[in-house]
């Protein structure tokens, strides 16, 4: 008899936290490293939500709160998504959850079964096809292409769809290629999911203030109202407002399904950081300015390693609407050798010698769904940036 359970063969850990592991233990044991692998902002969470934390602990909200959110967080969120997505929910249809992952999550273990299928577009996050495997589903993934800035097409979505299908899986702005969907585009996704009323829409909104050019966000159940009672609009406070750590996300959806997500999660964690929520609170519902500014620096970032990529031999890297990550394709460098005679035979190769030899951690595409390519964390210091992008280019160059 095993001791390990049938369904955790079914995942593996994630390379996202592997990759930056082992750049911190290289970084322990002397190596000048530079992680670009990690999907954090670099900025502090702001004083105001800080302060909002202290204070709760102050007044004693040091206890056990409802399973699924305080009352004001969930009233605060039925704000943040009245004000900024023109989309009308009462609390009981808000959950709130130790992050957007483990929202997702409960969504998924509350309603996928045995040979239900998920449509993943690629790339995509790498813990999404590994939760739908967890829980005995299968990830169908729906390829996109670097000629379509990594979107998914509305043939390319309507091909995928079988009468197996339980949910499309909807990220943008997309972790990792930070491609974001305007209007008209998603328009066009939203015609092709109103013909099959079997399909639920999971939409990742977590970058969704993380956006460039005057890209306005739009998300799919405010494009398309007919899809309102069957999508779960998630979201979350880590990334805007720079508060990874405290763990809080959080979704939107019919009540029935909030209900099983809440009934799961009382058997699992219960509730979040009661403190962490009241922080949240003030995030949500505290001064916004912040986001703006932090944005210009992420686009400066952006614009900078674009730039310096798309002048690297073999490498081609579109330019993103949003997030903080690039996926440049290194499939200009393919079947090339390394000084030190290794062959460059896929973007794993690539990534593994990439930190051998240069000292810069990042994910290869592959781990993604899509490659050969990989992902750059910008969410990081400027000089750290440009330096890293200089041994890309040193490295790329001495592949003969």
């Amino acid at each position: 008899m095993s001791l390990l359970s049938s369904a955790l063969k079914r995942i593996k850990p994630s390379p996202t936290i592997a990759i930056s592991n082992k750049a911190r233990e290289l970084k322990a044991s002397g190596r000048d490293i530079i992680a670009l692998s990690a999907g954090e902002p670099d900025f502090d969470t702001p004083e105001n939500i800080k302060e909002a934390a202290i204070a709760a602990i102050r007044r004693g909200e040091t206890k056990y709160t409802a399973v699924d959110g305080i009352p004001e967080l969930k009233a605060a969120i039925c704000r943040k998504f009245k004000r900024e997505n023109g989309l009308d929910y009462k609390p009981s249809q808000v959950t709130v959850g130790t992050g957007g992952k483990q929202v997702l999550f409960n969504a998924l273990v509350a309603t996928v079964d045995a040979g239900d299928e998920v449509i993943i577009p690629a790339p995509f996050w790498v813990s999404y096809p590994d939760i739908v495997e967890f829980c005995g589903g299968t990830p169908v993934p729906a390829m996109t292409t670097l000629e379509d800035n990594f979107k998914l097409r509305p043939e390319v979505l309507e091909a995928a769809i079988t009468p197996k299908t339980k949910w499309l899986i909807f990220n943008s702005p997309s972790n990792p290629s930070g491609a974001a969907y305007s209007f008209d585009e998603l328009k066009a996704l939203t015609d092709v999911l109103v013909k099959h009323p079997h399909v639920w829409i999971l939409t990742d909104d977590m970058y969704e203030h993380l956006v460039y050019d005057d890209f306005k966000f739009v998300t799919p159940a405010q494009v398309e109202p007919a899809l309102y009672d069957r999508t779960l609009t998630m979201n979350g406070v880590s990334k805007a407002y720079c508060m990874t750590g405290w763990r809080i996300g959080y979704a939107a959806g019919p009540e029935a399904l909030i209900k099983a997500i809440g009934t799961l999660q009382s058997q699992s964690t219960s509730n979040p950081s009661s403190i962490a929520q009241w922080a949240a609170l003030e995030a949500l519902d505290g001064p916004q300015d912040f986001i703006a500014e932090n944005n210009k620096v992420f686009k400066e970032r952006r614009d900078l390693v674009v730039s310096m990529l798309n002048q690297t031999k073999g490498l081609t890297c579109p330019k993103p609407e949003g997030a903080f990550y690039v996926f440049p394709s290194c499939a200009g460098t393919i079947g090339k050798t390394t000084p030190t005679g290794v062959k460059i035979t896929n973007d794993e190769v690539f990534a593994t010698e990439l930190l051998n030899a240069e000292g810069v951690a990042v994910v290869h595409g592959s781990a993604f769904g899509l490659g050969p390519a990989f992902r750059i964390s910008y969410a990081t210091a400027t000089t750290d940036l440009e330096e890293a992008c200089r041994r890309i280019q040193r490295f790329c160059g001495s592949l003969g």
